[in-house]
């Protein structure tokens, strides 16, 4: 019984250990705590979670003093999607900006000062960058997480990336295995599917996961897609053909592999999250991401059990999931050798805190003639944000333009908004219309079409992937709508 008993202890820690959810709060729940103390080896951190960087550093160590080498995961990619500044917009620009400029020593920098600030607050994972090759402009979940469209700038960005952010200490997360570019469907949503052939994926999606392996990135994160080309049945979090065959096997790849959410539905509302988890644990994942919608104890007590009843079943080998938990565990020990120890809020050596601007300003491109405009109406034209960045953050650019230019008056336009409202609201002024993948709809197309016949001085600035030709007597594509964005267009349209 004795035996049993240790046997039973050691594959419930190992159940945990495989675990990384979320939770609600800015501070540590003293459920998760008391979880942490019981083997959870690692918690993911959304927006929810984070008020400030003070307040982030506090949180951190609440979890170190349980256990000193706990993981803590932030989906900070900079850009659109943003955590550490969710209330107030990222001081760095997203990948699409960074491929823009094709500086591989930029982008370098910006992820190691990114990833120096995370660091700062006790944050040692971060599920980025995003590899994904944006080779369809429709896709709705992408777009300007991307590097570009093209796959080799996407391969030495992704491997740039990895280098910045890992030589600040904190591990990457190279997403979304085998690659979510060639999608129009949102996986938080639904099941997407891409039906490329296998020389297309090998010569396309494969290039920078093969760049980030090469780089030394020390997590991957599959993507919740089919790929009939390499399993017809299931989704990359659950294929052990693209799981260990493609990635552990073909790509040689031995770091940690992390699923992406499983509480988006692409999982949960066709597997659901508990035989979900089982079947990626199965397949070759070793980390079981979910929180971002789920973030409570039910769910990671439920996860727990139904690894533990799987591998009493036989359904799940023990040493699978051993080996889950070790790679959690060894990522962890890494974590914590390369952990600083700089307060939050100092400056350190090397550091760049003005990069974000600096990278953002030279992403921009500008067509036609700029003239400082004096009497300017922004005109935000917001469709709705999708799943992963979330509508929490703001964008654009009207507070950067007011601080510029004092006489500035601005309205935010919703989905089916015509042109007619913002002429009315704008009266005499220019028009400012800002915009964010004109391209993907149709209503913005026709207002922004409208308001240039009625204004020939209208100021378009396309905050989104620039796919839309340019209008307007000056045309700004900042190739993402992080707050630097929105600053480096305002100080053209200012003539600062």
């Amino acid at each position: 019984m004795t035996v049993l008993a240790h046997r039973t202890d050691t594959v419930t820690r190992d159940a945990l250990a495989v675990l990384q959810p979320g939770f609600e709060g800015t501070t540590a729940p003293a459920w998760l705590l008391r979880r942490v103390g019981e083997g959870l080896a690692s918690v993911g951190l959304f927006g929810r979670n984070v008020a400030s960087a003070e307040q982030l550093a506090v949180l951190t160590a609440q979890l170190r003093a349980e256990r000193d080498d706990v993981l803590v995961a932030i989906d900070e990619e900079g850009g659109d999607v943003t955590r550490l500044e969710v209330r107030g917009g990222s001081s760095f620009p997203g990948n699409l900006a960074l491929g823009a400029v094709d500086d591989t020593r930029l982008t370098r920098d910006v992820a190691r000062e990114l990833g120096r600030r995370l660091a700062e607050c006790g944050v040692n994972l971060n599920w980025a960058p995003s590899a994904d090759v944006n080779s369809n402009p429709d896709n709705p979940v992408i777009g300007v997480r991307s590097f570009g469209a093209d796959t080799h700038l996407a391969a030495r960005h992704t491997a740039a990336y990895v280098e910045g952010l890992q030589a600040s200490g904190v591990a990457a997360c190279t997403k979304h295995f085998p690659g979510h570019g060639d999608t129009n469907v949102d996986s938080h949503h639904a099941m997407p599917r891409i039906d490329a052939d296998l020389d297309t994926l090998y010569a396309r999606e494969l290039v920078p996961f093969k760049a980030a392996v090469a780089a030394g990135t020390k997590a991957v994160m599959s993507a919740h897609i089919l790929v009939p080309a390499l399993d017809p049945d299931r989704p990359a979090t659950l294929s052990p053909q693209i799981l260990t065959g493609l990635l552990r096997k073909e790509l040689g790849y031995e770091g940690l592999i992390i699923t992406d959410g499983m509480e988006m539905n692409a999982i949960a509302g066709t597997y659901g999250i508990e035989r979900g988890t089982v079947l990626a644990i199965a397949a070759g994942a070793d980390a079981i991401c979910v929180g971002g919608g789920l973030a409570d104890e039910a769910t990671v007590l439920g996860l727990r059990d139904a690894l533990v009843d799987a591998v009493r079943e036989g359904t799940l080998p023990e040493e699978r999931l051993a080996d889950a938990a070790a790679r959690v565990r060894a990522l962890a020990g890494w974590a914590r050798q390369g952990r600083g120890t700089t307060a939050p809020g100092a400056p350190q050596e090397g550091s760049a805190p003005g990069i974000g601007l600096t990278a953002a300003r030279r992403a921009l491109r500008v067509t036609g003639t700029p003239v400082p405009v004096a009497r300017p109406y922004v005109a935000t034209l917001a469709p709705v944000a999708n799943s992963a960045v979330g509508d929490e953050t703001p964008w654009g650019l009207a507070a950067a333009l007011a601080a510029l230019v004092p006489d500035t008056a601005s309205g935010t336009f919703p989905e089916g908004a015509a042109a007619a409202e913002i002429l009315a609201a704008a009266g005499a002024r220019t028009v400012v219309a800002v915009v964010r993948d004109a391209h993907r709809h149709p209503w913005m197309t026709a207002a922004l079409d409208a308001l240039v016949a009625a204004r020939p001085d209208t100021v378009v600035v396309e905050m989104g992937l620039p796919r839309a030709r340019p209008r307007g007597a000056v045309h700004i594509e900042t190739h993402g709508a992080a707050r630097v964005c929105g600053q480096a267009a305002a100080e053209i349209i200012a003539g600062a």
